[in-house]
């Protein structure tokens, strides 16, 4: 039977009933028709993160899984840096499996889309529970899958995906703390399904709203709350222990890595202007990038557009619905805004300072998904009351009309620099329609007409909502060919010489072209993209197989990030032994940032029979830019390796058979006496070595690289990454996993009627 809680709410906008089936057939036809050459393989998205790290990051672990091997490391950027730890690549999310098996120049874009259908349906059974309403669900579920922000989230499909599991875990857990049994083995499995999706931000933000949500109903005492104090913590835990796995490694890392509290700031926060664009979309901004619009000062969303229909639904709940749900949903959005603002108003940064944790979400900005998340919800509770809120219906849609002719009007007579004005003003006027439209509808649906034509009047109303989104700017996630991403097209275009390649040498950009090429951007995205990948611009390089000192990633070991850091900011010409060591055979022209010039001097990858100093890692750093420096006779090390290092400088010591892995590195040396090979791959905690089977001291060279100490003679040295916080997640995950199952099997057993009933649809969530 469905909960106590979910009333069936009458209601003149009910007269077309939608069950799931129904639903999920109209939300796929929405994005076929939205995306049919995505959908067919034809094309594929590009824009921004999509084609720079998305992308790479996915070939490279779908190569490593097609050799038999989980992809800890990665050989190939910043000289080497962990994988399976950053989280955001997806490795353990089993939906993956979808892009792993199938080509990923159409299984990586269907990804995505098939997150964007599966984050409708959880609205949709979310909102249903809520309101008792099939049609004010199915309208949330639309303007929950087609808004503004989740379109955006496309070009990230670890975003998408986390941010498609939040109806879906809301639901799960809070049907787990009211009702318990299955219910908490299910919502741990569905709360771990969004866990290993990977977006941080999204998942702090889903169990901050169901921690406010679970206190509303506690002090309102609307579940036993002796069972609601176990039951929500139980399903944290639970949802902690299955996703061990991931999350251990990730936790290792964030130790290791550049980030600390108060790593961010406040850049990219919502404008002050930026609420003109819930009305009027493409006001104060311009389609300089690839032909996306984006707002000045903020280019992370390049839309929260909720739709004029959602929004006009939403306000008149707020002002029109007496529900206790309807009060926390208002609650949520006002304070998301205030959040989201950032540095525009006195609010999140006393909050920051108050809460420093906070500091590790960047841009304020993403705190927009909530008011994504609550604007759908309040819609539906409007729909599903339409006849109780009708007064405040044309108030709030008068207020909105007039609005947006003030924003048309500001933006003609009191334009920024670099808006586009003319698009403004035609998107303001386009906007207007679809306010009356949706006005219409709404007006009628409340009418007790009984054509047979008024019963599709709210389908019609959804309609109306989805093109108001879908025309509401220029495409937000342009496509291309597939064969915009087909392998070493740069390689065989450049033609290289010496060609990098693993275990040979590297690429370098210089501080100029890493700088120019991130801000590079042009309004075709072809061009965008091609002139970016012959620069080897961010993580494109996987594409090509060709490693290279600098890479994107949200987290990077520490040494490595320091030194790199000061590199770059230091500039070019005082650090070529140091590029020599790090095996750079490619470098930037210092006549354009396209074009590649060959470097004479650089040394093997590993090296052996330097003279050990010991010195700190400031005072290494600033000795490695010297003139005076020698990488091939000259290795730091830090002070504490010196009670066990005992090697001096061997120059007739060689390297023979050197191979580098994915997650290994074997080499053999011969030397007269003790020496120490120095491997120009970045220091990281979990790398291991051994000298013939024994375990060896794997010590930091060079402020950010790695070597080992060897006896005279003859050795086969074997270094490889052991993640030990990996090893002890999996057990954790396994064991937690097996014992959720067979919980869930068991309690579902024992709640099963003693006679066949016909489950209502409810029971299942």
């Amino acid at each position: 039977m469905r909960a106590s809680f979910m009333n069936e709410t009458p209601s003149p906008a009910n007269r077309l009933n939608f069950a799931p089936w129904q639903f999920g057939l109209l939300l796929a036809a929405l994005i076929l028709a939205a995306f049919p050459q995505v959908v067919f393989g034809l094309e594929t998205f590009v824009a921004r993160d999509y084609g720079f790290f998305v992308y790479p990051l996915a070939h490279f672990q779908k190569e490593c899984v097609w050799q038999g091997e989980l992809p800890f490391w990665n050989p190939y950027n910043n000289c080497g840096v962990p994988f399976l730890a950053q989280w955001n690549t997806m490795p353990l999310y089993p939906p993956s499996l979808l892009y792993l098996a199938f080509p990923l120049n159409w299984s990586l874009s269907f990804f995505s889309l098939l997150h964007l259908w599966f984050a409708g349906m959880g609205m949709f059974f979310l909102a249903r529970r809520w309101t008792g309403n099939s049609f004010a669900a199915a309208f949330a579920g639309v303007a929950f899958g087609f808004n503004g922000f989740t379109i955006n989230l496309l070009m990230w499909p670890s975003h998408i995906a986390t941010f498609s599991w939040l109806p879906w875990v809301v639901l799960a857990v809070e049907c787990a703390w009211r009702e318990g049994g299955k219910k908490i083995p299910l919502a741990a499995f569905v709360g771990t399904m969004q866990m290993l999706a990977g977006g941080p931000e999204t998942i702090f933000l889903t169990w901050l709203l169901l921690a406010g949500l679970w206190l509303q109903q506690f002090v309102l005492g609307e579940s036993p709350r002796a069972a609601m104090l176990w039951r929500f913590p139980l399903v944290v835990v639970l949802v902690f222990s299955l996703s061990a796995a991931q999350l251990l490694p990730f936790l290792d890392l964030v130790s290791h890595a550049q980030r600390e509290t108060g790593y961010t700031d406040l850049r990219w926060s919502m404008p002050g202007f930026g609420l003109a664009n819930f009305l009027v979309p493409m006001a104060f901004g311009s389609t300089i990038t690839e032909g996306i619009f984006f707002q000045h000062g903020q280019a992370w969303t390049s839309s929260y557009y909720l739709g004029l229909g959602t929004l006009w639904l939403a306000l008149v709940a707020i002002f029109g619905v007496c529900d206790r749900r309807v009060k926390m949903l208002a609650a949520v959005t006002v304070i998301a805004l205030l959040c989201a603002l950032g540095e525009n108003t006195p609010f999140y940064p006393l909050v920051r300072k108050i809460i420093p944790q906070l500091s590790f979400i960047t841009y304020p900005v993403k705190f927009v998904m909530l008011v994504v998340f609550a604007g759908p919800l309040l819609a539906a509770f409007a729909l599903a009351n339409l006849e109780a809120s009708r007064k405040k219906l044309l108030p709030v849609g008068a207020t909105l009309l007039v609005l947006i002719g003030a924003i048309i009007v500001w933006t003609q007579a009191a334009p920024l620099a670099g808006d586009e004005t003319h698009a403004a003003l035609l998107n303001g006027l386009s906007r207007v329609l679809f306010l009356l439209v949706t006005g219409a509808v709404l007006f009628a649906l409340m009418r007790s007409l009984k054509s047979s034509l008024h019963r599709y009047l709210p389908l019609l109303l959804i309609l109306a909502g989805w093109l108001d989104v879908f025309t509401h700017e220029p495409k937000q996630n342009p496509t291309l060919p597939p064969g915009i991403f087909d392998l070493n097209l740069v390689r065989n275009q450049l033609a290289m010489n010496p060609q990098p390649d693993l275990g040979g040498s590297r690429a370098m950009l210089s501080a100029k072209a890493a700088l120019e090429l991130t801000q590079f951007a042009v309004h075709d995205p072809k061009d965008n993209f091609l002139a970016k990948r012959v620069g080897l611009c961010a993580n494109v390089n996987l594409l090509d197989a060709i490693p290279k000192v600098d890479g994107f990633f949200s987290l990077t070991p520490r040494e490595f990030d320091l030194l790199l850091s000061t590199i770059y900011s230091a500039g070019n010409g005082k650090w070529t032994q140091l590029e020599n060591f790090m095996g750079v055979s490619q470098t930037t022209s210092a006549t354009n940032i396209l074009n590649w010039e060959q470097r004479a001097g650089f040394q093997p990858l590993i090296t052996i029979g330097q003279q050990p100093v010991f010195l700190d890692a400031t005072n290494t750093i600033w000795t490695l830019g010297r003139n005076d420096f020698d990488a091939t006779t000259t290795v730091f090390l830090p002070p504490e390796s010196k009670s066990f290092i005992t090697a001096s400088n061997q120059p007739a010591a060689k390297i023979l058979d050197a191979k580098f892995g994915i997650n290994t590195v074997d080499f053999k040396t011969e030397s007269p006496g003790p020496a120490v090979a120095a491997i120009a791959q970045s220091y990281y905690h979990n790398w291991a070595a051994e000298v013939d089977g024994q375990p060896v001291p794997l010590v930091c060279a060079n402020a950010a690289f790695q070597t080992v100490q060897v006896p005279g003679g003859s050795h086969q040295v074997h270094l490889f990454y052991h993640d030990r916080a990996f090893e002890i997640g999996a057990a954790i995950s396994l064991c937690m996993w097996v014992n959720c199952f067979v919980s869930y099997v068991a309690l579902r057993r024992r709640e099963l009627p003693a006679s066949p009933v016909q489950p209502d649809e409810d029971d299942y969530f």
